[in-house]
């Protein structure tokens, strides 16, 4: 499996694994989030590849000190492998380069599935739509993170 930023080249796959893993309603609001995401910083928008094909993507979102995990998803023929975890890390250490202190979890109406997932990972305390990690801002910042 292969990480790396989101290229231009890469929104019909994305788009195409949104649409069977979220509502018309999420998938619209969904690419709304990436396009601002992706004008602001790119870093932050991460694809999986497995055999040249996107199989995966999670966007990040960040204000100030503390970062946002959003549209995690992962095409159903290849869930339970590992793909998200590798997403979620990935994006993790890329929140920590930046001086993430604190990451939050956005599920809502339609990804309220993920909460086992991301409580596997170590999020805890879902409170309304949101979820946060303990320990993240206990990592100590410093250029070679």
């Amino acid at each position: 499996m292969m990480l790396r930023s989101f290229q231009l080249s890469d929104i019909h796959a994305v788009t195409s694994i949104w649409q069977l893993t979220a509502s018309m309603e999420k998938e619209q609001e969904t690419l709304k989030v990436l396009s601002k995401q992706l004008a602001y910083d790119r870093d932050l928008v991460l694809v999986a590849e497995i055999d040249d094909r996107v199989v995966g993507a999670i966007v990040g979102t960040m204000e100030k000190d503390t970062g946002y995990f959003y549209c995690l998803a992962v095409h159903p023929e290849y869930q339970g492998r590992g793909v998200g975890r590798s997403l979620a890390e990935m994006l993790e250490d890329r929140f920590r380069s930046k001086g993430v202190r604190q990451i939050q979890v956005m599920v809502d109406e339609g990804t309220e599935k993920l909460y086992p997932f991301y409580q596997h990972l170590g999020y805890q305390g879902i409170r309304s739509s949101q979820s946060e990690k303990n320990g993240l801002h206990h990592f100590r910042v410093s250029g070679s993170v």
